[in-house]
């Protein structure tokens, strides 16, 4: 089986709407219709996130236009996504500097 050449694909560009399990996303396109898109094996490799409200970039078969790849994140200027911040614990003092406040001898 031959790989397919990439003149034989339509490429187009639209917004994620709804992140699907199993990194499938719900994308609109500039007409209106929405398809199903996965990533592809490159941004799966370098970890590329993406978002609702992320700008897209696609590959579709001229034979199923319901199904896509992604095969590019574009930047996108300000894209408020409301997720929450992560939080990692408690920050740790950094021991030593003037700001460390009072201290305790070790216990023996």
């Amino acid at each position: 089986m031959a790989k397919a050449q990439s003149d034989e694909y339509i490429e187009v560009e639209g917004k994620i709407v709804a992140v699907l399990p199993s990194t499938m996303f719900r994308v609109e396109l500039s007409n209106g219709h929405q398809v199903l898109a996965h990533i592809s094996g490159k941004l799966r490799k370098h970890f590329i996130k993406i978002t609702t409200g992320d700008t897209v970039k696609m590959e579709m078969s001229p034979y199923d236009l319901d199904k896509a790849r992604i095969v590019y994140r574009l930047r996108n200027a300000e894209v408020n996504r409301n997720a929450p911040k992560r939080s990692y614990g408690p920050r740790r003092r950094q021991s030593g500097g003037s700001n460390s406040g009072p201290t305790t001898p070790p216990k023996k």
